[in-house]
Protein backbone atom coordinates (compact mmCIF):
# COMPACT_ATOMS: atom_id res chain seq x y z
CA UNK A 1 0.00 0.00 0.00
CA UNK A 2 1.29 3.47 -0.77
CA UNK A 3 2.35 5.21 2.39
CA UNK A 4 1.07 8.62 3.32
CA UNK A 5 3.42 11.47 2.70
CA UNK A 6 3.57 15.11 1.79
CA UNK A 7 3.20 14.28 -1.91
CA UNK A 8 0.26 11.90 -1.55
CA UNK A 9 -3.05 12.57 0.17
CA UNK A 10 -3.67 11.18 3.62
CA UNK A 11 -6.15 8.30 3.84
CA UNK A 12 -9.04 10.51 4.91
CA UNK A 13 -8.39 13.13 2.23
CA UNK A 14 -9.85 12.91 -1.22
CA UNK A 15 -7.46 11.89 -4.01
CA UNK A 16 -9.27 14.36 -6.21
CA UNK A 17 -8.98 18.12 -6.25
CA UNK A 18 -10.92 20.03 -3.59
CA UNK A 19 -13.63 20.89 -6.10
CA UNK A 20 -16.51 18.55 -6.93
CA UNK A 21 -15.32 18.01 -10.51
CA UNK A 22 -11.93 17.58 -12.16
CA UNK A 23 -11.42 19.78 -15.21
CA UNK A 24 -8.94 18.59 -17.81
CA UNK A 25 -7.30 20.31 -20.73
CA UNK A 26 -9.78 18.98 -23.27
CA UNK A 27 -12.72 20.39 -21.30
CA UNK A 28 -14.00 17.02 -20.01
CA UNK A 29 -14.82 16.65 -16.35
CA UNK A 30 -14.93 13.71 -13.99
CA UNK A 31 -16.88 13.58 -10.77
CA UNK A 32 -14.45 13.66 -7.82
CA UNK A 33 -15.93 10.45 -6.38
CA UNK A 34 -15.43 8.63 -9.70
CA UNK A 35 -11.90 10.00 -9.96
CA UNK A 36 -11.05 8.83 -6.45
CA UNK A 37 -12.44 5.35 -7.22
CA UNK A 38 -10.45 5.24 -10.47
CA UNK A 39 -7.19 6.05 -8.65
CA UNK A 40 -7.89 3.65 -5.79
CA UNK A 41 -8.58 0.80 -8.23
CA UNK A 42 -5.34 1.55 -10.09
CA UNK A 43 -3.36 1.53 -6.83
CA UNK A 44 -4.99 -1.72 -5.68
CA UNK A 45 -4.34 -3.51 -8.95
CA UNK A 46 -0.91 -2.20 -9.94
CA UNK A 47 0.99 -1.04 -6.85
CA UNK A 48 2.62 -4.38 -5.96
CA UNK A 49 3.60 -5.30 -9.55
CA UNK A 50 5.05 -1.82 -10.06
CA UNK A 51 7.12 -2.04 -6.88
CA UNK A 52 8.48 -5.41 -8.02
CA UNK A 53 9.27 -3.97 -11.43
CA UNK A 54 10.97 -0.89 -9.95
CA UNK A 55 13.10 -3.15 -7.75
CA UNK A 56 14.54 -4.80 -10.86
CA UNK A 57 16.11 -1.41 -11.61
CA UNK A 58 16.76 0.10 -8.20
CA UNK A 59 17.31 -2.98 -6.03
CA UNK A 60 16.06 -1.01 -3.05
CA UNK A 61 12.55 -1.41 -1.67
CA UNK A 62 12.20 2.09 -0.22
CA UNK A 63 13.41 3.81 -3.37
CA UNK A 64 11.14 1.57 -5.43
CA UNK A 65 8.16 2.56 -3.30
CA UNK A 66 9.06 6.22 -3.77
CA UNK A 67 9.16 5.80 -7.56
CA UNK A 68 5.82 3.99 -7.55
CA UNK A 69 4.31 6.68 -5.34
CA UNK A 70 5.53 9.28 -7.81
CA UNK A 71 4.03 7.22 -10.65
CA UNK A 72 0.61 7.35 -8.99
CA UNK A 73 0.98 11.06 -8.26
CA UNK A 74 1.53 11.55 -11.99
CA UNK A 75 -1.56 9.44 -12.68
CA UNK A 76 -3.57 11.79 -10.44
CA UNK A 77 -2.54 14.65 -12.73
CA UNK A 78 -3.52 12.84 -15.93
CA UNK A 79 -6.84 12.98 -17.73
CA UNK A 80 -8.29 9.49 -17.11
CA UNK A 81 -9.79 9.41 -20.60
CA UNK A 82 -6.32 9.70 -22.14
CA UNK A 83 -4.80 6.78 -20.23
CA UNK A 84 -7.71 4.53 -19.27
CA UNK A 85 -7.52 2.26 -22.35
CA UNK A 86 -3.80 1.59 -21.81
CA UNK A 87 -3.44 2.23 -18.08
CA UNK A 88 -1.18 -0.74 -17.34
CA UNK A 89 1.38 0.08 -20.01
CA UNK A 90 1.17 3.80 -19.13
CA UNK A 91 1.94 3.07 -15.46
CA UNK A 92 4.82 0.72 -16.27
CA UNK A 93 6.27 3.23 -18.76
CA UNK A 94 6.14 6.07 -16.23
CA UNK A 95 7.60 3.80 -13.55
CA UNK A 96 10.41 2.67 -15.86
CA UNK A 97 11.24 6.24 -16.87
CA UNK A 98 11.25 7.38 -13.23
CA UNK A 99 13.61 4.51 -12.30
CA UNK A 100 15.97 5.50 -15.10
CA UNK A 101 15.78 9.15 -13.98
CA UNK A 102 16.68 8.15 -10.42
CA UNK A 103 19.60 6.03 -11.61
CA UNK A 104 20.89 8.78 -13.90
CA UNK A 105 20.56 11.34 -11.12
CA UNK A 106 22.50 9.12 -8.75
CA UNK A 107 24.99 8.31 -11.52
CA UNK A 108 24.55 4.71 -10.56
CA UNK A 109 23.25 3.13 -13.73
CA UNK A 110 23.84 -0.54 -13.02
CA UNK A 111 22.74 -3.71 -14.78
CA UNK A 112 19.95 -5.80 -13.36
CA UNK A 113 22.52 -8.46 -12.42
CA UNK A 114 22.20 -8.77 -8.66
CA UNK A 115 18.49 -8.25 -8.11
CA UNK A 116 17.19 -10.61 -5.46
CA UNK A 117 13.54 -11.62 -5.74
CA UNK A 118 11.46 -11.01 -2.68
CA UNK A 119 9.76 -14.28 -1.91
CA UNK A 120 6.06 -14.38 -1.23
CA UNK A 121 5.16 -17.65 0.43
CA UNK A 122 1.83 -19.16 -0.48
CA UNK A 123 -0.53 -19.82 2.41
CA UNK A 124 -0.88 -23.50 1.48
CA UNK A 125 2.80 -24.15 0.82
CA UNK A 126 4.69 -26.19 3.40
CA UNK A 127 8.00 -24.68 4.58
CA UNK A 128 10.08 -27.40 2.91
CA UNK A 129 8.19 -26.92 -0.38
CA UNK A 130 8.66 -23.15 -0.10
CA UNK A 131 12.39 -23.63 0.48
CA UNK A 132 12.60 -25.80 -2.64
CA UNK A 133 10.66 -23.19 -4.67
CA UNK A 134 12.97 -20.46 -3.34
CA UNK A 135 16.02 -22.47 -4.39
CA UNK A 136 14.59 -23.01 -7.89
CA UNK A 137 13.71 -19.33 -8.23
CA UNK A 138 17.17 -18.26 -7.06
CA UNK A 139 18.70 -20.67 -9.58
CA UNK A 140 16.59 -19.29 -12.42
CA UNK A 141 17.46 -15.70 -11.42
CA UNK A 142 21.19 -16.50 -11.30
CA UNK A 143 20.94 -17.81 -14.84
CA UNK A 144 18.76 -14.89 -15.96
CA UNK A 145 21.46 -12.54 -14.72
CA UNK A 146 23.65 -13.94 -17.49
CA UNK A 147 21.20 -12.82 -20.19
CA UNK A 148 21.53 -9.45 -21.92
CA UNK A 149 19.61 -6.70 -20.14
CA UNK A 150 16.98 -6.33 -22.90
CA UNK A 151 16.22 -10.07 -22.95
CA UNK A 152 15.90 -10.17 -19.18
CA UNK A 153 13.60 -7.15 -19.12
CA UNK A 154 11.15 -8.45 -21.73
CA UNK A 155 11.07 -11.91 -20.11
CA UNK A 156 10.27 -10.35 -16.72
CA UNK A 157 7.55 -8.15 -18.21
CA UNK A 158 6.03 -11.11 -20.07
CA UNK A 159 6.15 -13.78 -17.38
CA UNK A 160 6.37 -11.87 -14.09
CA UNK A 161 3.95 -9.08 -15.00
CA UNK A 162 1.83 -10.99 -17.53
CA UNK A 163 2.06 -8.25 -20.16
CA UNK A 164 1.14 -8.68 -23.78
CA UNK A 165 3.66 -7.93 -26.54
CA UNK A 166 1.78 -4.70 -27.25
CA UNK A 167 2.05 -3.61 -23.61
CA UNK A 168 5.74 -4.53 -23.49
CA UNK A 169 6.29 -2.50 -26.68
CA UNK A 170 4.67 0.54 -25.07
CA UNK A 171 6.78 0.19 -21.93
CA UNK A 172 10.14 -0.47 -23.59
CA UNK A 173 9.77 1.28 -26.95
CA UNK A 174 10.73 -1.94 -28.75
CA UNK A 175 8.85 -3.32 -31.75
CA UNK A 176 6.63 -6.35 -31.13
CA UNK A 177 8.61 -8.54 -33.53
CA UNK A 178 11.79 -7.66 -31.70
CA UNK A 179 10.13 -8.49 -28.37
CA UNK A 180 9.15 -11.94 -29.60
CA UNK A 181 12.67 -12.54 -30.84
CA UNK A 182 14.21 -11.40 -27.55
CA UNK A 183 11.89 -13.62 -25.51
CA UNK A 184 12.48 -16.63 -27.77
CA UNK A 185 16.26 -16.12 -27.77
CA UNK A 186 16.36 -15.47 -24.01
CA UNK A 187 14.34 -18.59 -23.17
CA UNK A 188 16.46 -20.67 -25.53
CA UNK A 189 19.60 -19.38 -23.82
CA UNK A 190 18.11 -20.14 -20.39
CA UNK A 191 17.43 -23.72 -21.48
CA UNK A 192 21.06 -24.02 -22.55
CA UNK A 193 22.28 -22.57 -19.25
CA UNK A 194 19.98 -24.82 -17.23
CA UNK A 195 20.12 -28.23 -18.92
CA UNK A 196 18.47 -30.00 -15.97
CA UNK A 197 15.45 -27.70 -16.05
CA UNK A 198 13.26 -28.57 -19.03
CA UNK A 199 10.37 -26.51 -17.67
CA UNK A 200 11.99 -23.11 -18.40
Amino acid sequence: MIEEGENFPKKNESLAVQEDDRDFQDGKTMNSQDFETYIEQAVTEYESPLIGYARTYLRDLDRSRDVVQDTFIRLCKQDPEKVRDHLKSWLFTVCRNRCLDVLRKDKRVEPLDEFKWQKVAGKDVAPDEQAELDDKLADVMRHMDRLPKNQKEVILLKFQQGMSYDEIAKVTGLKQGNIGFLIHTGLKRLRELMPGRASV
